[in-house]
């Protein structure tokens, strides 16, 4: 896809504390209290799949394009999610995938990048007797700090000594671009900055994949552009079932579902995001798809419903006895 530089500049612009030293000034009033665990493990097929809440992020109403209070309010009138001075509360979930003799996971968290309510997933997968060194592929639905910021520790050491780093070549190169890079405001290159150093210590173990493909065994990739230029999902097949992480389709559980245009600032192509968001919503219906997000409530799984002109969430059930 071409990419959008204009929209691209105006939601970096639009979008409070994306330079790195805001990042960094969170992460230093980050309390020294480890957070706990909390994940939910389920099986679907061969494959057991474990999803942890790393945390949780407020989602202001600032940060939605042609926000509209009032229909806000209708959405959120049918249900329990409510607006805080702060904004909508949203989780960050991480996922690992037991198949075979593989141990993947999906995306990696934020570790201190973004503050002391999130950074769990290390207790999460520690929770799970699995060590870093056991993780065999990551497999990264983009590169934005919620999802890439767990690959590194402190030091900037790659957390997952073993593991192959799995992502999209436009995506990859879409962040190691300099020109943009020095295209956007000064305060704003931080955003790459956190891209560039959360995959370094992986460039020995890097593999980059183009449109659908096998990126591990079971996984096949889906382009999903708009969020980011080379944001992608990952279909699970474990065999009897499938399921798909579709990453950052959807911000807001309370929101996005009745009004899928409502795009946020962090979206590189408002119009390509709103798009994708419509294609997987029917395809999502359509195939009865169980789907898992990065930032759909936890434990994130369910599937889409049509409802009139707009579109519902339903959550799995909990699985018991696994």
């Amino acid at each position: 896809m071409t990419i959008n530089r204009r929209t691209f500049l105006a939601s970096l612009a639009a979008a409070p504390g994306l330079s790195l030293a805001s990042h960094q000034a969170a992460a230093s009033g980050a309390a020294t209290d480890i957070l706990p665990p909390v994940l939910h493990r389920f099986s679907l097929g061969e494959a057991r799949v474990t999803v942890f809440l790393d945390g949780h992020l407020p989602l202001g109403s600032h940060l939605f394009a042609d926000y509209d209070a009032a229909l806000a309010q209708k959405a959120l009138a049918g249900g329990l999610h409510r607006m805080t001075p702060e904004g909508l509360n949203i989780p960050v979930n991480g996922y690992l995938v037991e198949l075979g003799n593989r141990k993947v996971l999906v995306d990696a968290g934020t570790s201190d990048l973004l503050g002391p309510n999130l950074g769990a997933m290390p207790q999460g997968l520690a929770a799970t007797g699995v060590a870093p060194a056991e993780i065999t592929e990551v497999l990264l639905t983009h590169m934005h700090p919620d999802h890439s910021g767990g690959l590194v520790t402190a030091t900037g050491a790659a957390t997952y000594a073993n593991a192959e780093l799995v992502v999209s070549r436009t995506e990859w190169d879409f962040w190691h671009d300099d020109a943009i890079m020095a295209s956007v405001p000064e305060s704003s290159r931080g955003f790459f900055q956190m891209a560039r150093a959360t995959v370094a210590p992986y460039g020995d173990r890097l593999r980059l994949f183009d449109g659908e493909a096998e990126v591990a065994s079971g996984f096949t990739s889906l382009p999903l552009p708009g969020h980011t230029p080379g944001h992608s999902g990952f279909v699970l097949d474990g065999g009897a079932e499938q399921l798909l992480f579709w990453g950052d389709v959807v911000h807001s559980t309370a929101l996005q579902f009745s009004y899928p245009d409502w795009t946020i600032a962090f979206d590189t192509d408002p119009a390509q995001t709103a798009l994708t968001r419509r294609k997987m919503f029917d395809r999502a219906v359509a195939d009865n798809l169980l789907l898992t997000g990065s930032h759909i409530d936890f434990p994130g799984l369910g599937r889409v419903l049509r409802q009139g002109e707009s579109y519902a969430y339903q959550a799995a059930p909990w699985q018991f006895g696994l």
